[in-house]
């Protein structure tokens, strides 16, 4: 049986970052050699294969449908090479290794970064990477491979939720912050007929935690269409800043002002009969190997910020690890906007 195969793990990772970078130069750039070379493993590639990979006929590097085929198995490939070395990385026990986290913004932002100074306490040798993007890519990274583990606020995509574990984790708060020299701040509880004459700060219609809030809002009985959205911002730090300057009142989630509510710079306002809270997640591949770092920070970490019985079986250790099934939407992870709030 010959062991000649007509593509390199190097040329999977030119294909890759052409595809990325959307031009040849961009490409070699990013991978730190020459433009010449770049196209010169194309061209190897292309007669290797006897197919055409790329559409030049544009300004923009275009795969074909052979181009697009090659980069799906290339990505899965490059993934598996990835986990094969993680995994090798794991016979030095806790020593090494990598533990790649992921999580939706508001939980990225506020709760992760405790989690894991905690984590490196206990695991100094282990490099930890933060991921922080919306709920649908962070779902995407995990079911990929990309990322061990997330932590999220919102929905799992419909075409992954059969690929991935969901444990519900811990219940959220999203609280109605104002001014504290707001007349209503001094009301120790508002009715809700009171939200629809305040004047609101939300995130930006398009984002995936306004949608998010959206919802649970409507769970709880409260008329979104009625409230009055004065000012639409693309974080939830700017959103704090003009709560305190004076511009209008917001909902957002309690783990994002513990440390304005100490210092008396917000005040939170309780609403009669109405307590809006949301269920974060945890979600992992069970199909994928979990490596040591994963493990440990599943069961010494999440443990101690929840009051929840956990249960994570069903993911494969060390030596017990098997192929993950393919994960596609026509060949690859669909895109979103950049710099969206999740």
């Amino acid at each position: 049986m010959s062991s000649d195969l007509p593509f390199t793990l190097d040329q999977l990772r030119i294909l890759k970052a052409i595809a990325t970078e959307g031009s040849f130069k961009r490409a070699a750039d990013s991978l730190y050699v020459s433009q010449p070379a770049v196209s010169l493993q194309v061209q190897n590639l292309e007669r290797q294969l006897d197919v055409p990979l790329f559409d030049r006929g544009g300004r923009r590097a275009q795969l074909t449908e052979a181009g697009h085929l090659l980069l799906s198995y290339g990505d899965r490939i490059l993934s598996l090479c990835q986990e094969t070395c993680r995994a090798i990385e794991d016979l030095q026990s806790l020593q090494g290794g990598t533990l790649i986290v992921g999580a939706s913004q508001t939980t990225g932002t506020y709760l992760l970064p405790r989690m894991i100074g905690l984590f490196r306490k206990s695991y100094p040798d282990v490099a930890v990477q933060l991921h922080v993007h919306s709920t649908r890519r962070t779902s995407w990274g995990v079911a990929n491979g990309q990322v061990d583990l997330a932590i999220i606020g919102g929905e799992v995509p419909s075409e992954l939720q059969d690929s991935l574990k969901i444990v519900p984790y811990a219940e959220d708060e999203l609280a109605l912050i104002m001014p504290v020299f707001h007349p209503l701040a001094s009301t120790e509880v508002i009715q809700r007929d009171d939200l629809y004459k305040l004047k609101f700060i939300a995130l930006d219609s398009q984002s995936t935690i306004r949608k998010v809030i959206d919802q649970v809002l409507t769970r709880s009985g409260i008329e979104t269409r009625r409230l009055r959205i004065e000012m639409e911002l693309n974080s939830i730090e700017a959103i704090k800043n003009a709560v305190q300057a004076g511009l209008g009142v917001s909902f957002v989630s309690i783990s994002a002002i513990e440390k304005e509510l100490q210092m008396g710079m917000l005040h939170r306002s309780r609403i009669d009969s109405v307590v809006v809270n949301r269920t974060l997640s945890v979600i992992f591949n069970p199909n994928r190997y979990r490596s040591k770092a994963a493990e440990a920070f599943t069961e010494e970490i999440l443990p101690q910020f929840t009051n929840r019985p956990l249960e994570f079986k069903g993911s494969p250790k060390a030596g017990e690890g098997k192929s993950a099934p393919p994960i596609e939407v026509n060949g690859k992870a669909p895109t979103e906007k950049p710099n969206q709030p999740a």
